[in-house]
């Protein structure tokens, strides 16, 4: 099961040498909104039947920065997204055969094709509104 703590912390994992000043950007409300994403992903990864690491959680903003092909707005700096391990695939393909389960678990699906290697599910709609969407 995943953590909010680990969310909150994977970015330490490859990017200690950054530095952030954790309690001047991590506020309340992102905090809750970790704990909604962490919530959600979790009864994402119920429904598949597998259990996942989190490939990426929150960003603070200077780790965002020097992250490749980040977005410049991405949603891992507010906490409204997170990108799961997903080596074969196997979640994104689960997740396109199943938008549905998506749908009931409020979550958005950034395409497979943009993501190899991991699985990207956020919170909050993209700016197309589509529930699998192009960054």
């Amino acid at each position: 099961m995943l953590s909010v703590d680990d969310y909150l912390n994977h970015w330490r994992v490859h990017y200690s040498h950054v530095v952030v000043d954790v309690d001047g950007e991590l506020t309340e409300e992102m905090r809750a909104k970790a704990y909604r994403t962490v919530t959600r992903a979790n009864e994402l990864l119920e429904a598949f039947g597998e259990e996942r690491a989190i490939a990426s959680g929150w960003r603070p903003k200077a780790v965002n920065a020097v992250v490749p092909n980040a977005a410049k707005f991405s949603r891992h700096m507010t906490c409204e997204a997170i990108d799961l391990a997903d080596p074969d695939g196997d979640l994104d393909n689960w997740c396109m055969n199943n938008t549905l389960n998506l749908q009931r678990l409020g979550l958005f699906l950034e395409h497979p094709s943009m993501t190899k290697g991991w699985c990207h599910v956020q919170i909050i709609a993209p700016k197309s509104g589509n529930r699998v969407f192009y960054p």
